[in-house]
This record gives structure tokens, sequence and C-alpha cells, in this order.
């Protein structure tokens, strides 16, 4: 029986459109130097009609960082929620996260950084969301291990690992390139699994017997 198709999680692209092209702004001439009025004149917007929208800048980057996170959980740890083999939960991450990363430039998942930048009570929200899903990654490893199926490897140092794989990508990844994001997600879990995982046990020869 075929696997059921996940949905395709709706977007409300207004949303999108101001927190992918707000991030690109800031990716580019750093937080501190980007003003409101540059990000509006990005989106062709006036200032008190982008205020529509959002509070200060402060808020902006909140929106943007929970953009990014609401992706996260919409698109990989949902769907995979029900997956209990570790091994193809950990794939499904590598790909569908990777995937992510790469959109729009991979301008949100480059802002990782800046969350220097919120006040106090936001950054707590968002680094309870980042623990959350490094903890869903590392948990999985750990199955893995428990099941003897993972090489000689600190789960927390692979965990941080994998996510850094992930987020780097955007910073070399170029769009139209000779390969898509899809293919490049496919091979950052390919190596990355073919360093994690035990190879699987080779059969032992069988004895012939003297006639």
């Amino acid at each position: 029986m075929p696997a059921r198709r996940q949905p395709v999680p709706r977007v409300d692209t207004r949303r999108a459109e101001i927190c992918r092209t707000a991030a690109q702004i800031i990716h580019e001439q750093g937080y501190d130097a980007t003003s409101v009025n540059d990000i509006a004149r990005a989106l062709g917007m006036t200032k008190p009609g982008l205020y529509h929208y959002i509070s200060s800048k402060e808020a902006l980057l909140f929106e943007i960082l929970s953009f990014g996170m609401d992706q996260i959980d919409a698109e990989v740890v949902a769907p995979l929620a029900g997956v209990s083999d570790p091994e193809e939960r950990l794939r499904g991450i590598l790909i569908r996260h990777a995937s992510i990363a790469t959109r729009a430039h991979g301008a949100v998942a480059q802002l990782t950084d800046e969350i220097r930048a919120l006040p106090p009570r936001a950054r707590r929200k968002i680094q309870q969301r980042t623990r959350a899903y490094f903890e869903l990654v590392r948990d999985t490893l750990a199955e893995l291990k428990a099941a003897g199926r993972l090489r000689d490897v600190d789960v927390t140092v692979a965990a941080f690992s994998l996510l850094g794989m992930i987020l780097w990508t955007p910073r070399w990844f170029r769009q139209g390139g000779r390969l898509t994001s899809e293919q490049v997600a496919a091979e950052l879990a390919k190596i990355a699994l073919a360093g994690l995982l035990r190879p699987p046990a080779r059969p032992r020869p069988r004895r012939l017997r003297a006639v």
C-alpha cells in the first residue's frame, strides 16, 4: 500500500513575503544597520503601512524567527511525528529541514544569530522552540544508539553538528545551480547518515561440510 502523501501546509503568503524580504535586508545590512524604512521600501510599502503588520523592528525580528520555527513545526516535526523508525525519522528531518533552509536565498535560516537583538521574553520563547527541536534531533540519535545502529559518537555533539550542516547550507547553495535544493538536501542526508550509522553486519560465509 503506497504511503499517504502529507498535505502541503497552508502559508500566509503576505506574512511569508514580509518575513522573507525583511530577513534578506537584515541579512545583507545587519540588524542594527537596517531601518524599518529600508524594509518598507523593499516591500514596496510605506512605513505606516508596514506598521499595520508589526509594532516595532524588534517585533518584526521576533515574527521572522517565529515564522522560521513555524515552518519547521509544520513541515518537519508534524509530518514525522508518527514515524517510529529513528533512521527514517532522522533522514526525514535532514531532508525536510535542509529544503526549508534554502528557500528564498535562505535569509530566514541565516538570521538565527540575530536572536541576541530580541527583548529577553521574546528571546526565551524562540530559545524554547529551538531547544525543543534540538531535543527531537538528539532523542532520535539516542534511539539509534540504544538500538546499536549508531557509531560511537556523542549524541549531543552529533545533533549540534547536523543542525550546523543544515544552517550553513544557505551560505553556499546557489539557486538555479547544478543541483536543486531537493537534490542538495538528499545529498546532505546521505553524507550525514553514512558518517553516523553503523554499516549493516555482513552475513557470515557458510561453511561447507566435508562429504
